[in-house]
């Protein structure tokens, strides 16, 4: 196989997959039985961006330093700072401001942590109360 097919394959599994974490994180909790699964994938994800942020930069995520080696090796140069920043250029055509991106990743992202935590850990009511 010729590295540019690999690269390319690289590139779309990287698409794919984070794409498809990104989901589940934010919407796995729907579904009782994912919300084990999504509790553990969404602190994983805070985990990363916390402290290995103290190491690499705050937000930091291996899946997409993994995806921007790729996309380097393939000529493309320019890459944004955030993944959502990228994928809403690559797929939707939206170049939004890089703070507003942050922060609407950090409030919904946060919204499904404490989400996930509730329906994970709240008591359950007895059906006679």
């Amino acid at each position: 196989m010729n590295s540019s097919l690999f690269l390319d394959i690289a590139d779309y599994f990287f698409l794919i997959f984070h794409s498809s974490l990104i989901m589940f994180n934010l919407f796995a909790w729907i579904w009782k039985p994912l919300r084990k699964w999504h509790l553990l994938t969404i602190s994983l994800t805070f985990i990363s961006w916390i402290f290995l942020g103290i190491w690499y930069g705050w937000g930091y995520c291996p899946l997409t330093d993994w995806h921007w080696e790729i996309l380097r090796k393939k000529g493309i140069t320019g890459l944004p700072n955030s993944y959502i920043s990228y994928l809403l250029e690559r797929l939707l055509g939206i170049n939004l401001p890089p703070q507003v991106v942050d922060i609407l990743t950090l409030s919904l992202a946060f919204m499904a942590l404490l989400v996930s935590l509730f329906v994970n850990f709240r008591k359950k009511k007895a059906k006679n109360d």
